[in-house]
């Protein structure tokens, strides 16, 4: 049986180039094996964050259920409904990945997209474990981010799944914008 690499993208988000931690989310990454094939410096434009978050009513239904049932658990009642609330997360994850430069970068390893996540932790930083991304460079919460009507700063974006990962990949990068190599220490890591 034959394994095989894989991809996944990463974006490091307005509020982590703002905060100056992107070789720390870099170093992150690679101390856990993970390789940078692909990476650039960019000012997002609404319409490929559009297509990121794409329109999709059963992705704006579970997002807003969600939000919901957080709501629920502080004792808040919304008269919106769940696909309204996914609408308006939309429209401020847009909003938000647009408003300055993010870091966008392509991984490549083995479970890359599960180790990945891992490492960035839970999307809410305030829940995530200080040794996670999120949780070591962030302490937002769903709470301030409704006070302040914008959503959760927590650092990065990490791709849900290797088929999302290919997906979101051709949309942020060029063929010509990734780059194959080995790391001197991929021997000892893999035995490959």
């Amino acid at each position: 049986m034959a394994i095989e690499k894989e991809r996944t993208l990463v974006l490091i988000k307005p509020d982590g180039v703002e905060r100056a931690v992107i070789g720390n989310v870099i170093t992150k990454f690679e101390e856990a094996g993970l390789k940078v094939v692909g990476m650039k410096l960019i000012k997002a434009d609404e319409d490929t964050v559009g297509k990121h978050y794409v329109y999709d009513e059963g992705w704006l239904v579970s997002v807003g259920t969600k939000a919901k049932k957080s709501m629920k658990e502080k004792g808040i009642d919304s008269p919106e409904t769940e696909l309204d609330i996914g609408k308006r997360v939309r429209n401020l994850l847009i909003k938000e990945l647009t408003r300055s430069p993010i870091v966008a970068m392509v991984l490549e390893g083995y479970s890359t997209t599960e180790v990945a996540r891992k490492i960035a932790g839970p999307t809410e930083p305030k829940k995530a474990d200080p040794s996670t991304i999120r949780g070591g460079f962030s302490s937002d919460s769903y709470e301030l981010a409704d006070a302040f009507k914008r959503p959760v700063r927590n650092v990065v974006h990490v791709s849900e799944s290797k088929e999302i990962a290919e997906k979101e990949i051709k949309l942020w990068f060029k063929d010509s914008e990734i780059f194959g190599y080995k790391r001197a220490d991929e021997t000892a890591l893999f035995g490959a």
